[in-house]
């Protein structure tokens, strides 16, 4: 029998605030987490750490 997907995640992709590139694509938990996901990660155009916020595709 097949597993079921969870349904309680939900894929978003990460977008630089500096570039406006779209460089990572992440996974979150909808029941949990409240407002948009923001990390710090590391862009590859401008060669640092910067942070990227939640968008949808």
């Amino acid at each position: 029998m097949a597993k079921k997907k969870n349904l309680a995640r939900d894929y978003v992709w990460l977008k630089c605030t500096e570039t406006g590139d779209l460089n990572y694509r992440a996974s979150r938990n909808k029941a949990n987490m409240e407002g948009p996901l923001r990390l710090k990660k590391y862009s590859k155009r401008l060669r640092r750490h910067t942070e990227h916020v939640e968008v949808r595709k």
